[in-house]
């Protein structure tokens, strides 16, 4: 397959106007044979990765079944998320248990051929239950409960070693030694959490790298009490951002750039089951969710994930947060791959690496073809 007449996204954060050739499913330096896909009009950048999300199209990942993984994989394909590592919810063990065994055999099958047509699993996050109370938000407080090694490598030991994240309150018990023990098996994520800066200091220095949701659940930055915000960027932490205007105002996603530069910035969506459907009554980990528009809430009104996938988040901060173009895509394609160790075969457009990509309308940035090692998945259809 050759694609010309695109702008496309370049391994140093550009858009240069050149061919791709893609040889079965591996992107290549060599002009190919084949298929002749027209770019023009459009620019092409790399099939994005979300590493947090908890569902979509009515599905959750905490249902714990290949049916529902496979019902969500389908649907990121297709707005362009080619590589997932959706997230856990705070549950009881067995359910928890069940969401990793559906994930090692969806992996399984899919490395052997089935499931084509949906995005690749690439990970798992582990968002709970080691978290806190105080900051739980709408995480089910019946279920939460220490970090402790013996969940942690069962959950491990039953995904075939898919877990690539874990979320950690570091002022709760056991946090701090569970960071020490685990930093160089897994990305430590501080997430859900009332710890000061001090305290958030200590768990980036035990060898936490990673904030979960930047700004939400966590002690507000402050001239005072700069808390987690503060510490990851003096620790030269990555932070995930959600922008789907609901959950971060578009200045403060414009502060979190400067405080933590464009490579440390990843852009997740949180969707939750309702995203792709309609307004309505759904649930997450358990608890009812409202949702209208965006905004999805818990009877309480706290906010209850996302109703937005990671490319309508994608087009918000370009568009209405006035992200640059070439910043966004790092975050949404680049930053997300390097963070959980697959970037060296995803994450940009360069040979040798599999052949995932979108192509955008370089007007309106809506998904004009979405390729997925090597295959389309989109003819003239638009999403």
């Amino acid at each position: 397959m050759v694609i010309r007449g695109a702008a496309v996204y370049t391994e140093d954060s550009r858009f240069e106007n050149k061919d791709i050739f893609i040889d079965g499913d591996i992107f290549t330096d060599r002009d190919c044979s084949g298929e002749v896909v027209d770019g023009s009009g459009c620019i092409a950048i790399p099939g994005f990765t979300d590493i947090h999300f908890h569902g979509c199209v009515g599905k959750d990942f905490c249902d714990g079944s290949i049916e529902a993984i496979d019902a969500i994989a389908a649907y990121q394909a297709r707005v362009g998320v080619t590589t997932i590592a959706p997230a856990t919810m705070t549950m009881d063990e067995n359910t928890l248990y069940a969401v990793c065994d559906a994930a090692a055999e969806y992996r399984s099958r899919q490395e052997a051929g089935e499931f084509a047509e949906g995005a690749i699993l690439c990970g798992i996050n582990m968002e709970g239950p080691f978290i806190s109370r105080e900051k739980m938000g709408a995480q089910n407080p019946e279920y939460i409960q220490r970090a402790n090694d013996e969940l942690y490598q069962n959950m491990q030991k039953k995904s075939g070693g898919l877990i690539k994240l874990v979320a950690v309150a570091p002022e709760t018990e056991g946090a701090m030694q569970f960071i020490r023990d685990k930093r160089d098996e897994t990305v430590l994520s501080v997430a859900h959490t009332t710890a000061d800066y001090d305290t958030a200091m200590e768990a980036f220095d035990a060898g936490a790298t990673h904030v979960t949701h930047l700004y939400n659940a966590m002690q507000p930055f402050s001239h005072r009490a700069p808390g987690v915000i503060g510490a990851a960027a003096d620790a030269g932490a990555e932070a995930e951002l959600i922008c789907d205007g609901v959950h971060v105002h578009p200045s403060a996603v414009r502060a979190a750039f400067k405080m933590f530069g464009e490579d440390n910035i990843i852009f997740i969506s949180d969707s939750m089951m309702a995203t792709g459907l309609a307004d309505g009554d759904y649930s997450l980990g358990g608890q009812p969710v409202k949702v209208v528009g965006n905004l999805a809430t818990l009877k309480d009104g706290t906010i209850a994930g996302s109703a937005t996938n990671l490319m309508q988040c994608f087009r918000i901060a370009v568009q209405q947060m006035k992200i640059p173009l070439e910043t966004a895509v790092k975050c949404a394609a680049v930053n997300p791959a390097k963070s959980i160790g697959i970037y060296e075969k995803y994450g940009s457009i360069s040979a040798g690496k599999v052949a995932n990509l979108i192509l955008l309308d370089k007007d309106s940035l809506e998904v004009k073809q979405v390729i997925l090692r090597g295959k389309m998945l989109l003819a003239d259809e638009e999403i």
